[in-house]
């Protein structure tokens, strides 16, 4: 028996363009001469839909969507994610479902039994969990169908049980011969080892060979890498599918177990160089450009444009931009005022250069002079102090917008997740855009993907990665004047945001007791900032947006 893991990127929502590449991807089965194939979780509708599975219409949109791909396959049997109605006069409208669908009609559906509710996933929303698990019957064969948080129950993945029932427990006492998951499972730096530890340890566990097809690509601020997998019931992989690619991943079973073979022509050394050793630091960049190339196209956006300032954050942004949408569709802006080094202006001009982008640069001294004697009345011969600092941020912000709006250009953001955590950016000035692309990126990270960027040649002039971080607002200014070093705000950052410790576990890892306490007060004071800046990109394990979710108006204090 022959099996293909069809690892595809969906939009939200787009039910004709979602269809017409699943039916293209069972033509290409077929072709392979699989008797099976399979899609990811809600692969019909896009994952997650969020509050448009409560719009009408939307949820029998998927189901005719669905009705397409049934009529669409012949000769193989498929299984595909969709969304499903809860007929019970009890519980929520809703069930996750997965279709199993042989000769143009659907043999049996199968719902999901457990509903994450953590982090960035509120299923508990709309759904209604299975009470019932039942097999399906392929070619002979029983299949366990389950679906992502399905098989996420276990105790090698949590440090306490958080779910009740064990779906895949079921399926092995109802004889089950072959477990399949369906997933729509976002990237978050080390989880793949994770996913592959949770997968082997069932398949060791249950004597029993696992399927797992996981879908690819950007939706809003979460990034699916793929990397589906195929295990035999020793718990070895066989097989894995490209990472942040779509792919089409065959699997041969002979007698009980799974054997490697029949993966799709062509891909087999590229998939062993994409997958095979890629580093925490290489998976990050490949997410960032996927996640950017897919929130600029589904959005409707063709080019985007970037303020550069000559420093290490922007020129990041401006790779991974140029990566994402091609060195035609970028164009980066440099907006040099009083306090703006040569070198910095120079710095945007040789990348912009070096990446094949746009440049243009555009003086703000003469706007800037223009806004200070406008308000020298109202300020009434008060000091230089921030609020002049951050009005040439709010300049450069206007001047980006303009573009956008004339040209059509979604903006970047370029700020990291340190100087967002503390409130180290001015709100309608270098927070303004439509995308924050590395906001969940801790500044001593970028430095990591700099490295990376210019592993082969030099594409950040060295320079630029060299000198000490600055906003160049005032004279000689400099991030250290403002903020602990990087290496330490990071630490501390991690320990309060990504794991939830407290002052004085923290304190405990080695950090001073009154930094710690500053640092921490804040990133609780910058929360209103936060809630307004552009959607982001998720890599941490808690990325500021939809995964945290804190009050702004309160006054709990930690000590």
């Amino acid at each position: 028996m022959k099996i293909c893991l069809a690892q595809i990127n969906p939009t939200v929502g787009a039910f004709k363009q979602n269809t017409r590449k699943i039916c293209r991807f069972i033509d290409a089965a077929k072709k392979e001469g699989a008797d099976l194939v399979v899609f990811p979780e809600m692969s019909i509708v896009g994952y997650p839909p969020k509050d448009l599975l409560e719009l009408s219409g939307f949820v029998e949109s998927n189901l005719k969507a669905l009705e397409e791909v049934r009529n669409n396959v012949t000769g193989i049997s498929a299984i595909v994610g969709f969304v499903d109605w809860n007929a019970a006069r009890r519980g929520k409208p809703l069930y996750n479902a997965a279709a199993h669908i042989h000769n143009k009609r659907i043999i049996s559906k199968h719902y999901k039994s457990l509903l994450p509710t953590y982090d960035v996933f509120d299923e508990d929303r709309y759904f209604e969990p299975t009470h019932s698990i039942a097999l399906a019957k392929i070619s002979g064969r029983k299949f366990g169908i389950s679906i992502c948080e399905d098989i996420w129950g276990a105790d090698v993945v949590w440090q306490r049980k958080i779910h009740h029932k064990a779906p895949v427990k079921s399926m092995i006492r109802q004889g089950a011969e072959i477990i399949i998951n369906i997933s729509a499972s976002p990237f978050t730096i080390g989880k793949q080892g994770v996913r592959l530890k949770m997968l082997t340890n069932h398949a060791k566990r249950y004597n029993v060979p696992i399927l797992f097809v996981n879908q690819i690509g950007g939706n809003d601020d979460l990034i699916f890498d793929g990397n589906s997998l195929v295990i035999n019931k020793e718990g070895v992989v066989v097989d894995t599918a490209l990472s942040f690619e779509e792919d089409l991943l065959m699997v041969e079973f002979r007698g009980s177990d799974v054997c490697a073979g029949g993966s799709k022509p062509g891909t087999v050394g590229k998939r062993t160089q994409s997958s095979a050793g890629e580093d925490e630091i290489e998976s990050v960049y490949k997410a960032l450009v996927l996640g950017t190339r897919d929130y600029v196209n589904k959005c409707g956006f063709k080019n985007a444009v970037i303020g550069l300032s000559g420093g290490i954050d922007s020129a990041v942004t401006a790779v991974i931009a140029a990566g994402a949408l091609g060195k035609g569709k970028v164009l980066g802006v440099t907006m040099p005022s009083s306090f703006s080094s040569k070198g910095s202006v120079e710095d945007s001009k040789v990348l912009a250069e070096r990446l094949g982008i746009g440049f243009e640069n555009i003086p703000i001294k003469s706007v800037y002079n223009a806004y200070t004697k406008t308000l020298s009345g109202v300020f009434g011969g008060l000091p230089f102090d921030v609020t002049e600092e951050n009005l040439q941020a709010r300049i450069r912000g206007e001047i980006l917008m303009a573009l956008s709006n004339k040209y059509g250009y979604l903006v970047l953001t370029t700020g990291n997740k340190s100087e967002l955590a503390v409130g180290y950016c001015t709100l309608y000035g270098d927070m303004c855009g439509g995308l924050a692309v590395i906001s969940d990126i801790p500044k001593t990270m970028v430095y990591k993907l700099a490295e990376y960027i210019n592993r082969r040649r030099e594409v950040i002039p060295v320079d630029t990665i060299e000198k000490p971080p600055s906003a160049e607002l005032r004279p000689d200014q400099k991030d250290q004047d403002s903020l602990p070093p990087y290496d330490v705000l990071d630490g501390v950052l991690r320990a309060y945001v990504e794991e939830s410790k407290d002052v004085d576990n923290i304190v405990a890892l080695g950090y001073d007791e009154l930094l710690v306490r500053d640092i921490i007060g804040k990133v609780d004071k910058n929360e209103y900032k936060r809630k307004q800046a552009a959607p982001g990109l998720k890599v941490t394990t808690k990325a500021f947006g939809t995964g945290r979710r804190m009050p702004i108006a309160q006054r709990y204090t930690r000590w």
